[in-house]
C-alpha cells in the first residue's frame, strides 16, 4: 500500500493545533495470525501466535504544550480507509487515562495520534491491538517516555478489553513479537524461529515452510465468538473441559513441533484443532471450504484463525512452490485476499 496519500493528510491533521510548543512522537506495531489455540487461551490453555511482519500499523502522535484543558484525538487511515477517519474511542480513551498514569504525565494531553493501518480489521489479524500498540509507542514518544516491555503491553491490553470484552493478551504481544510467540495465562515467550525482519538467531529451530494466510472477505467478531462459546461452555463444563484439554495438548505438541522442526506434524496438529473450532461453532462455510481446498492442494494442515464467524483462514505448505499452489486452491475456494509469511530458511528471501 502506498502511503503517500496518507501521509499528506496526516501532515495536514497533524498541523491544525496553532500555537505552541509542539513535539512528534512515532510508534510502530505489526498484525499477527494465531497458529493454535484461540478461544481455549481464556480458559488458562497456551495459544501459539505468529507476527505477520508485512500489516504494519504506524502510529504519529503531535502533542501540543501549553495551558488548557485535555484535548486528545484518534484517527486512522490506511487498508480500507484511505481517508482519515475517526477511531472508535471507547478502548482508546481508557488507554489514555491509562497511559497518563503509569506514564506519570502531570502536563495536560494536547494530543492527537494518527493511525496509519494496513491490518484489515475484523479479520483476526491483530488491527485494534497493533493500532493501540503503535499509539502507546506513540505517545510514549511524544512526551518523551521510556516504557518497559510490561508496561507497553498493560496498555495496550487496557484497550483490548475494553474493544474485544474478555481478551486474552496474546494480540497484546504478538503485535510486537518478532518470532513466534507460545503464550500462556498472560506470559509470553518468543521461540527461536527465523522470520522475516527478526534478528539472526544464533541456535534457530530448523522450522523451514511457509503461511499461507486466507481473507474469506466476512467480517468476524471476537467479541460474538467469546460470547457464544460462554454460553455453550456454561450449559455445558463437561464440552468446554475437553475442549480445553484437547487444545492444550495440541498447542503443547505443535509447539514442540516448531522447535524439532516437525513440519508435517505441525500440520497435522493445525487442521486437528480446526475441527474442534468448527465442532465449538466459530467456523463457517465458506471458511470450511478453504480450508478443504488447502489440503486438496498439498498442504499439511489448514485452520481458521483467530476469534472466528468470518475472518482468516491459516494453512501450512512445505515450500514456496507449495504455497503458490495454496494460494490458487484458497482463492478458488473464495478467498477475496492472502498474505504469505515465510519461516526458517525460507524468511531470508524476498517475496
Amino acid at each position: 500500500m502506498s502511503t503517500e496519500p496518507v501521509t499528506v493528510v496526516a501532515r495536514r491533521v497533524l498541523d491544525d493545533r496553532g500555537d505552541g510548543a509542539v513535539r512528534l512522537g512515532a510508534g510502530r506495531a505489526h498484525g499477527k495470525a494465531i497458529l493454535l489455540g484461540e478461544h481455549a487461551v481464556v480458559y488458562g490453555a497456551p495459544a501459539l501466535a505468529v507476527p505477520v511482519p508485512q500489516l504494519t500499523a504506524v502510529a504519529k502522535a503531535r502533542r501540543v504544550g501549553g495551558d488548557g484543558p485535555d484535548e486528545i484525538s484518534f484517527a486512522i487511515a490506511g487498508l480500507e480507509s484511505p481517508e482519515v477517519t475517526s477511531l472508535p474511542t471507547d478502548g482508546l480513551q481508557h488507554l489514555v487515562t491509562e497511559f497518563r498514569q503509569r506514564a506519570a504525565v502531570t502536563d495536560p494531553m494536547r494530543v492527537d495520534v494518527l493511525v496509519d493501518c494496513a491490518i484489515p480489521q475484523g479479520r483476526g489479524l491483530g488491527s485494534s491491538a497493533a493500532c493501540a500498540r503503535a499509539a502507546v509507542l506513540a505517545l510514549a514518544d511524544a512526551f518523551d517516555r521510556r516504557l518497559d516491555a510490561g508496561t507497553v503491553f498493560d496498555l495496550v491490553q487496557a484497550s483490548e478489553n475494553v474493544a474485544h470484552g474478555r481478551a486474552s493478551g496474546i494480540d497484546a504481544l504478538a503485535t510486537g513479537a518478532t518470532a513466534p510467540l507460545i503464550f500462556r495465562n498472560g506470559v509470553g515467550r518468543e521461540l527461536p524461529v527465523a522470520m522475516a525482519g527478526s534478528a539472526r538467531l544464533s541456535d534457530p529451530a530448523g522450522f523451514d515452510a511457509v503461511l499461507v494466510i486466507a481473507d474469506s472477505g466476512v467480517s468476524g467478531s471476537t467479541r460474538d465468538a467469546v460470547e457464544l462459546l460462554r454460553g455453550a461452555f456454561e450449559r455445558s463444563p463437561r464440552t468446554r473441559d475437553e475442549f480445553v484439554s484437547r487444545v492444550t495438548s495440541l498447542t503443547e505438541a505443535a509447539a514442540h513441533d516448531l522447535l524439532q522442526g516437525r513440519v508435517a506434524e505441525f500440520g497435522a496438529r493445525l487442521t486437528e484443532n480446526h475441527r474442534l473450532l468448527r465442532d465449538v461453532g466459530v467456523s463457517t462455510d465458506r471458511i470450511d471450504r478453504m480450508v478443504d481446498a488447502a489440503l486438496a492442494a498439498g498442504s499439511p494442515g489448514a485452520k481458521i484463525s483467530g476469534g472466528g464467524l468470518g475472518g482468516c483462514m491459516i494453512a501450512l505448505a512445505g515450500d514456496r512452490r507449495e504455497s503458490a499452489a495454496v494460494v490458487r486452491g484458497v482463492r478458488q475456494a473464495g478467498a477475496v485476499r492472502t498474505w504469505v509469511v515465510p519461516m526458517g530458511r525460507f524468511a531470508g528471501h524476498d517475496d
